[in-house]
């Protein structure tokens, strides 16, 4: 019989393998400084494009001030125990009414963590008769929640169309044999690529398959649609969107998770979501300071409008200057580069290093082989300035790229894992 261990000492993953020569810069780096355009990593200043703070709340000086008082009036255990048992409060109710009325749905209830939420969303919504349907570039969180899953499960083409359909039709056939129902998941954006789900062309598919619809908009709330209600509000779905669940980890800049729907639905939830039921309640001054950041997102449109044209002025920059973005729909900027693991360590150091740049590098097995993913998030506290010193950056690395400086930097951290 083998050790449990002996696979672990044989086999470090992945990204694991590279941990010597990764960890504390190109992996588990440590940005530090109040949450901004520009921050510091190891000694410098460097204009920081890595944290998902959309709508720059995260260091606003009155939404500190609220999360201090917080912390001031309530500590950072008020409520104990879990919300079924002594962790409800008037605020943890007052702000789920406020999130279902700005996402326009009957209800929503108040989730500790996105990915434990939405985990525990999925496990909750179907047993083992029902059937998934879900995009195969699905976040982890989607992922794990579907691994849960007793029954069948089919994975679609990223947003195809024909594959979705396809699959709604193995799935129609099964259900009527198992006697279960459909549940299809896609998200509103996809964080590494930057599209949006298509979801008016899901939603079309109602009219001829009997299935429910799980949106994971944690990239879209906040900085898509008119008032900013998401994906499903930009594309003019948002009521046909049968469960829809947001993180406060990107555009509230805190932390914690929604879920809404209709009020029943919400109500079957809330006593079975075992990730809620069995864990302790949201901390008030989350609550509070959730609170204050909705109002925000309410009332000053002005936030979203300079999100935007940072958005658009690092995009448009980088499309003229003949950089792949692939087919991004959203504020999750990608730039797609060709290299091994190797050239994009060297490329990365060199923009942190002599350009001042900081964002993260996405490789294999995220991505293909062969591929280098710069994944930028633009946000309301950069300015035109940090987007102009970025282009004129990734002009000096794609020529280092392409002229072979990078491998011949990068040969010996190669030959050290051939």
């Amino acid at each position: 019989m083998a050790d449990l261990f002996d696979k672990i000492y044989k086999d470090k993953g992945p990204l694991g393998k590279w941990a010597s020569v990764a960890e504390g810069y190109f992996v588990f780096p440590k940005l530090e400084g109040p949450i901004s355009n520009r921050m510091g990593f190891q000694g410098k200043e460097v204009i920081t494009w890595s944290v998902n703070d959309y709508l720059g709340l995260a260091n606003r000086p009155e939404v500190r001030a609220v999360d201090a008082q917080a912390a001031a009036d309530y500590g950072s255990a008020y409520p104990m125990g879990a919300r079924m048992m002594s962790g409800h409060t008037e605020l943890h109710e007052q702000l789920q009414n406020e999130l279902a009325e700005f996402v326009k749905k009957d209800a929503a209830y108040l989730l500790n963590f996105g990915y434990q939420g939405i985990l525990s969303t999925i496990d909750a919504l179907v047993s083992k008769d029902d059937i998934i349907v879900y995009d195969v570039d699905s976040h982890a969180c989607i992922i794990d929640g579907v691994r849960l899953h007793m029954g069948k499960r089919f994975t679609y083409v990223h947003n195809d169309m024909e594959s979705i359909e396809k699959n709604l039709e193995r799935a129609t056939k099964l259900a009527e044999q198992t006697g279960g129902g459909i549940l299809l998941i896609s998200e509103g954006v996809f964080g590494m690529r930057g599209e949006q789900g298509k979801l008016k062309e899901i939603v079309a598919l109602k009219k001829k398959y009997n299935f429910r619809l799980l949106v994971d908009d944690a990239h879209g709330f906040g900085t898509l649609g008119a008032t900013g209600a998401g994906a499903g509000e930009e594309q003019g779905v948002q009521d046909e969107i049968d469960v829809y669940f947001a993180t406060f980890a990107k555009s509230m800049a805190s932390t914690g998770a929604f879920i809404a729907a209709d009020q029943e639905i919400i109500d079957f939830l809330k006593y079975n979501l075992r990730s809620q039921m069995f864990a302790k309640s949201l901390q008030m001054q989350l609550v509070v300071g959730a609170l204050k950041r909705l109002d925000m997102l309410r009332t000053m449109p002005e936030l979203r409008e300079k999100l935007w044209e940072n958005v658009d002025a690092l995009q448009g920059g980088l499309k003229k200057r003949g950089f792949d973005i692939g087919t991004t729909q959203s504020c999750v900027t990608p730039v797609y580069l060709k290299g091994s693991i190797p050239e994009a360590m060297a490329l990365v150091k060199d923009l942190r290093e002599n350009h001042g740049v900081f964002c993260s590098i996405v490789v294999y097995p995220v991505i293909p082989k062969g591929l280098i993913l710069l994944r930028m998030i633009p946000t309301a506290s950069h300015t035109l300035q940090d987007v102009e010193e970025t282009l004129d950056a990734f002009d000096s690395i794609r020529e280092r790229l392409e002229n072979g400086t990078y491998k011949r930097l990068s040969a010996s951290v190669a030959a050290a894992f051939e």
